[in-house]
């Protein structure tokens, strides 16, 4: 209790927090006379010998870590029977306070906060020991802006012989917790990356993304419901730190990043975009128009017989191309800025494989094998959706895409699309396989007739324009070329 001496030294001050299974004072070290942290093992377990030792455990595991974002352990001891841990004293406020006091915090603040949690994690993550429990009360803030991460009570070492391959016990606080870790699975330094992700997410919104009755519940949640859109909380986030973050919270361990290291080198990139926020210029494009053969008409769906039109745009499309021709200019010229981190924008290879039409009734009708015409280098061809009698909204339709293939996992920077039906509503979506796409890596924009999207992400193979919306009055999409760097 407040008022005790433990071991002839540690004069407890103040409970300052407390925990299923510790509680916390502030205590001052006669000994040294110094402000110091307690962390004392609630009664009822001092008879437990599994509490002892995992308690015993923390001691021993952040005795080793030695780093300016880990709080420092000092002591550990014994009082009539009562286990503590003497850490360094942290005077501030814990990041759960942080949010309640002043909701979503400033974009480039969240993300340092972010990075120095990542900087000790991946710390303790290179001397084989993994948190397990990392959440928003076990990072605290000594106010100066400096994050430390604390409360490694239920970490474990990284060492397949000890306590990687147990599965069957679930560890961890419920709001944060990794889907591999709520079934019991195998866990490692993903799992952290997982938890920090959450952390981030509710950094920026003042949310968890997961809220619901009780753990089970929660849990359950973070299993199979993919995270609900930042930017649809907070527009000011950046495509690409919201990727990020997807990323991070990616169901399969396998989808996350690699290393703690390489979510703080992208977390670092995020907080030069946000500071610096580059105002880019999208050129227009004119794309000519060429013939095509007649097109195959869903079922039930009244045809447009445009035939003056289409002949009309025939001819301008053939005198737009001859003057291409004639001048030996590029139709579709990519602007090559460079982003940041990058050393330059050049042209990479994209191949339009199929339509993505994970909507449709049946799926696959979206003239899949016309695909490659967007990406051959002839402006005058193109791939179409089918021809639509009714909005996507009217008929209930999120959207139909096209499937675009790097080959090999590739960072983007821009995407051009030259289109002859000008007005449609696109996002850039990512994955690492045809069929799925978990990232949203630009803004959503209107399409004129040359229109380029900023991508904001990681390396991925594939990538999906997914057309949201058709043009005003129109009831069809084309897609006569993309080009990308």
């Amino acid at each position: 209790m407040v008022g005790d001496v433990l071991s002839d030294r540690y004069e407890l001050e103040e409970l300052v927090g407390s925990g299923g299974m510790s509680s916390v004072f502030r205590a001052h070290d006669r000994l040294l006379d110094r402000k110091v942290a307690l962390k004392v093992l609630h009664a009822q377990f001092t008879g437990d010998a599994e509490h002892v030792g995992r308690f015993r455990h923390e001691a021993r595991a952040v005795a080793s870590l030695s780093h300016p974002n880990i709080v420092t352990v000092i002591d550990r001891g014994e009082h009539d029977g009562r286990q503590f841990i003497v850490l360094e004293y942290v005077d501030g406020e814990n990041l759960k306070q942080l949010v309640r006091r002043v909701g979503p915090v400033p974009v480039a603040t969240a993300l340092e906060l972010a990075i120095q949690v990542a900087q000790g994690l991946a710390f303790a993550h290179q001397q084989g020991l993994v948190h397990r429990d990392v959440k928003p009360q076990n990072v605290l803030l000594n106010g100066d802006g400096q994050a430390k991460v604390t409360d490694f009570g239920i970490a474990r070492s990284l060492d397949v012989q000890h306590g990687m391959t147990q599965t069957g016990t679930v560890l961890g606080t419920s709001d944060y917790i990794a889907p591999e870790q709520a079934q019991g699975r195998r866990i490692d330094e993903h799992t952290d990356i997982y938890s920090l992700g959450v952390v981030l997410y509710e950094l920026l919104t003042s949310e968890v993304p997961f809220p619901a009755e009780n753990f089970v519940a929660v849990a359950m949640r973070h299993i199979n419901e993919p995270p609900p859109p930042i930017r649809d909380k907070r527009p000011e986030v950046s495509p690409r730190l919201e990727a990020v973050v997807q990323k991070a919270m990616a169901k399969d361990p396998g989808d996350r990043f690699a290393t703690m290291t390489d979510f703080r080198l992208e977390l670092e990139a995020c907080l030069v975009e946000a500071e610096t926020a580059p105002h880019v210029v999208v050129p227009q494009v004119v794309v000519p128009q060429g013939p095509r053969r007649p097109r195959r008409r869903r079922r039930g769906v009244s045809p447009w017989p445009l035939l003056i039109v289409l002949a009309a745009l025939i001819a301008i499309g053939a005198v737009v191309a001859a003057l291409v021709w004639h001048s030996g200019t590029d139709v579709f010229s990519i602007h090559r800025a460079s982003s940041p981190g990058t050393s330059g924008g050049a042209r990479v290879r994209l191949s339009a494989v199929t339509a993505y039409d994970p909507y449709g009734s049946p799926p696959g009708q979206e003239h899949n094998a016309e695909a490659h015409f967007a990406t051959d280098g002839n402006a005058g061809t193109y791939w179409e959706t089918e021809r639509y009698h009714a909005t996507f909204a009217e008929i209930g339709k999120p959207g139909v895409g096209l499937v675009l293939d790097a080959k090999s996992p590739v960072q983007l920077h821009r995407l051009g699309i030259a289109t002859a039906t000008p007005g449609f509503r696109a996002v850039i979506r990512a994955g690492d396989s045809p069929d799925a796409f978990p990232f949203t890596v630009s803004a959503p924009q209107t399409v004129s007739s040359g229109t380029q999207f900023v991508i904001d992400a990681g390396k991925h193979r594939y990538y999906v324009i997914w057309i949201t919306s058709l043009p005003p009055g129109g009831s069809t999409v084309r897609i006569n070329e993309v080009q990308a760097s």
